[in-house]
């Protein structure tokens, strides 16, 4: 939503503790989001079957039809009977400050959730992706990923503002895939007290997202690599840009090209989202796609990834 004035021209600074204001807006606009979401419906674009799992309430109908549309499993969500489907709410005003809640709702309900009868309807897992969500629930898929010898990706994200150091070093500990922006690289290790070579002795890779300057993918055993970002890029705005790294990067792993083809592809699809309003409002056709691709990263890449999106 958004309000023409200012903020600030009703908040009486001596009496904020008796506050009660209310904002006419000229606006409303709901859009789908949500880390998991953002991400599944990514790799439904490019063509591949993901399983979504999590937890929503009652009101996630319509979402889910558009998330099946798009090629999304939705069949083993968890559905809460009491409450609704986390949401995150903002008003912005002239000068672009927020009043924001998140509301978690059914989130809360991901730690009643348990991966093995979902692995035993879907199959062997090439990758579980851990992403923000209910700190307990992420514990659990953790723990259960390492007991069962499922190979999953660290995605903290949001949750690193708020996990002490003891979360998040049982988040990250055994992860195939560590996935950070840079700024959260540095939280992780302000955090757990890890140095960067600790992480990377706990992790197999560490993928690293630097925003306009591309990606850098690094580990014990794997040589440094550093993929620039897409050329062109038009930014618009910049919500769920991440995400869509993440998807296009885990649609490469899933078709068996390599790192730098997997960041390349990321890149690309993270250039979609932000040159568009909203983490789920792109499209493009394969050859579109594929065009993209070729004028950022040649032909090689361009023809690599052809063979698999078309």
């Amino acid at each position: 939503m958004t309000f023409e004035g200012k903020f600030s021209d009703s908040l009486v600074v001596d009496q904020l503790d008796k506050l009660s204001v209310s904002f006419l807006v000229n606006d409303l606009e709901v859009r789908r989001g949500g880390c998991a979401g953002n991400i599944s419906f990514g790799l439904g674009v490019l063509g591949l079957r993901p399983v979504l799992v999590g937890a929503v309430g009652e009101d996630f109908a319509d979402y889910r039809s558009w998330l099946e549309r798009h090629g999304v499993d939705c069949d083993h969500i968890h559905v809460s009977p009491t409450k609704h489907t986390a949401r995150f709410v903002c008003t912005n005003d002239a000068t672009m400050a927020q009043i924001a809640s998140f509301y978690p709702g059914a989130m809360s309900e991901a730690r009643e959730i348990e991966l093995k009868p979902i692995v035993d309807v879907v199959g062997e897992p090439a990758y579980v992706l851990i992403g923000p969500d209910d700190p307990e629930g992420m514990l659990r898929h953790t723990e259960e990923c390492r007991q069962r010898g499922y190979k999953f990706i660290a995605d903290p994200s949001q949750q690193l503002a708020f996990g002490d150091g003891d979360l998040i070093r049982q988040l990250i500990d055994g992860a195939d895939i560590l996935i950070t922006n840079e700024y959260e690289s540095h939280i992780v290790e302000k955090k757990t007290g890890w140095t960067a070579d600790d992480i990377q002795a706990r992790v197999r890779l560490q993928v690293t997202t630097l925003g306009a300057d591309g990606v850098r993918i690094e580990g014990t055993d794997q040589a440094l690599i550093e993929v620039p970002a897409c050329k062109d890029v038009t930014p618009v705005e910049p919500t769920g840009v991440g995400d869509a790294f993440r998807a296009g990067f885990l649609a490469a792993l899933g078709w068996d090209l390599g790192l730098e083809r997997a960041a390349q592809v990321g890149c690309v699809l993270a250039a979609y989202v932000v040159e568009t309003v909203g983490p789920q409002e792109y499209s493009f056709t394969n050859e579109e796609f594929v065009a993209r691709l070729r004028g950022s990263y040649g032909d090689e890449a361009a023809d690599e990834v052809a063979s698999h999106i078309n």
